[in-house]
């Protein structure tokens, strides 16, 4: 990544709590994700109700090699490390597709109170766009600034005026600071609206939210690049224990 984007991005970030990378997957990678993502919704997908009812995949890279660029991608990670810091884990990879006539999502943050701090936070999230987000779809929406705020929820008696819909094409990757209040919308089109999460924590006393080592096949191992590895605490291996500072070591 150019080091005048990788600053822009970063300002944005600093500036609203989120950004937006353009163009990072490519047609035959989306088709390929896409792919995976329907035929695993199948078999290991679920109806999930958090804030708001959509399909849910739970810790995809222990589903399928296909998601494993999406780990460390080039353009991706680099502003994820300028506000964290290169001491991070991929705290989990999901999948959440808002079908026709769900609803909206109610606003929050993913950071609990006792954890959020002005300045760096402990947890960035990113939203990847399978398909186009539009307004009709369901786009993600965003409370610029709210990354700022104490609370992990909007205030019930106060309006939060300006919001941000963030419609982008499939492809892109929407990057925010855990702390921002989102939100998804509600689908008012005829077909489903995948994203996948990517949810990245400084790695010092952080746990997974999603353990990549549940379920991992072991011959994937060999796929995963060491940057990769790291990012998942699987430098010793797949199934290696990771729930302790003496595991790491």
């Amino acid at each position: 990544m150019l080091a005048t984007t990788l600053r822009q991005h970063l300002f944005e970030l600093d500036l609203h709590g989120f950004t937006v990378i353009p163009d990072v997957l490519q047609t035959n990678q989306l088709d390929a994700i896409n792919s995976a993502n329907t035929r695993l919704l199948e078999t290991h997908g679920e109806d999930l109700v958090f804030h708001g009812r959509a399909g849910h995949l739970a810790n995809c890279v222990a589903l399928d090699p296909v998601y494993f660029p999406c780990i460390d991608h080039e353009k991706v990670l680099p502003v994820i490390e300028g506000i964290l810091g290169t001491e991070i884990i991929l705290g989990s990879l999901n999948s959440r597709v808002v079908r026709p006539g769900e609803g909206d999502q109610a606003f929050h943050a993913d950071i609990p109170n006792q954890l959020r701090k002005s300045g760096a936070p402990v947890m960035v999230n990113t939203v990847w766009a399978l398909v186009d987000f539009t307004a009709q779809n369901g786009a993600t929406r965003i409370v610029p600034g709210s990354h700022r705020h104490p609370d992990t929820v909007p205030p019930t008696d106060l309006t939060m005026t300006f919001i941000h819909r963030a419609e982008m094409s499939a492809g892109s990757v929407l990057v925010f600071n855990g702390q921002c209040w989102h939100a998804g919308s509600a689908n008012h089109g005829k077909a489903p609206r995948p994203a996948l999460f990517g949810h990245y924590r400084v790695s010092s006393w952080m746990r997974f939210q999603c353990d990549p080592h549940r379920g991992f096949q072991p011959e994937w191992f060999d796929q995963l690049n060491d940057r990769q590895k790291r990012l998942l605490r699987m430098q010793k291996g797949p199934g290696h224990p990771t729930s302790s500072d003496y595991d790491e070591g």
